[in-house]
């Protein structure tokens, strides 16, 4: 029986796809080498963000690594809906750790490599946001202070999703989780809250931090073929819309990461030993307003009266980022 090969496009990026590029230039998920590490078959809700972040984060770091790659990975959504016991979605070999430990376990893993003279079998370590800045906090810090030659990975979809949207310390403020009601004079995570890894990661100074959305994937693969690039320790902090949490439409995942770069809520960059070294500039300015109005987690600023006030001060938190990170070609917009 005669077989022809699939082909696989990204479409989106270029008017028609994937073709008008040499194959070098192409993205690993158009490539029919792809590694396809977080195989089909997983549980994820649909319009899931953290499926498609991890999905092309690994099969990237999977081709940087010549396919000689161990990934750890937290509790979590993640690891839920990739391993329902006793099935798994996973083709790599792959741990799981702790809801707090995974970034001390991959530091286990590649220091085990390194005594059997293994070095070119490189380690991932992932989570979410809050096996990340929360429980996983000190493990992770001490995986920076240590330079360990680990990629740490964060699926940020800001909040703990896993078990009922409850608030982590990657939550924006004002939003509504099951920790946070939307009640009293400030509705929702209060203001002067959380932690921003990102930052925190690069008064580390480690060799590479970065963030990056699943709204622009080809970005995102750069990103974690540039980490695989050297050694040390290295943090990518992934934007991953849920529409469950988020109260999002399922179709709108790619346009809420978007929109969250576009108004500055989310700054888009690399640092390199503490110090900014690119940022991915807003192509239109976009008022938050956009971006929190299709999540029912803000819609509490939007009923009657609804709360204008509230709605300026993250306004102007999107603004601070723009005037930190550059990201307009002027700021006179924000």
């Amino acid at each position: 029986m005669s077989t022809q090969p699939v082909k696989f496009y990204q479409t989106g990026t270029f008017t028609v796809g994937n073709r008008l590029l040499a194959p070098e230039q192409r993205s690993v998920q158009s490539s029919t080498e792809r590694s396809n590490s977080l195989n089909s078959g997983h549980r994820a809700c649909q319009g899931c963000g953290e499926a498609l972040g991890a999905r092309y984060a690994v099969d990237a770091a999977m081709r940087a690594a010549n396919r000689q790659l161990i990934a750890a990975n937290a509790t979590g959504c993640l690891e839920v809906f990739s391993t329902p016991y006793p099935e798994t979605s996973w083709q790599l070999p792959w741990i799981h750790s702790l809801f707090g430990n995974a970034a001390a376990v991959g530091t286990g893993i590649a220091a085990a490599m390194k005594v059997k003279g293994r070095q070119g079998v490189r380690v991932i370590a992932q989570g979410g946001d809050g096996g990340t800045t929360d429980i996983g906090f000190g493990c992770l810090s001490g995986m920076f202070e240590r330079n360990d030659d680990v990629l740490y990975i964060c699926y940020d979809n800001e909040a703990y999703m896993n078990t009922g949207v409850q608030r982590s310390s990657a939550t924006p403020h004002a939003a509504r989780t099951a920790t946070t009601m939307a009640v009293g004079a400030q509705p929702g995570a209060s203001f002067g809250q959380g932690k921003n890894l990102p930052l925190i990661a690069m008064t580390h100074e480690i060799p590479y931090v970065a963030t990056a959305t699943v709204a622009d994937l080809r970005d995102l693969e750069n990103k974690v073929e540039k980490a695989m690039a050297v050694r040390g320790a290295r943090y990518i902090h992934i934007l991953v819309p849920c529409p469950l949490g988020w109260g999002s439409a399922s179709n709108d995942t790619i346009r809420m990461a978007r929109l969250a770069r576009e108004t500055g809520i989310f700054p888009v960059f690399e640092a390199q030993h503490g110090e900014v070294t690119a940022v991915t500039k807003i192509r239109r300015f976009v008022p938050v307003e956009q971006y929190l109005k299709p999540q029912r987690r803000f819609a509490h600023l939007f009923g009657d009266p609804g709360r204008p006030d509230v709605v300026d001060k993250i306004q102007a938190e999107a603004n601070r980022n723009i005037r930190r990170f550059d990201l307009l070609e002027t700021t006179a917009e924000a």
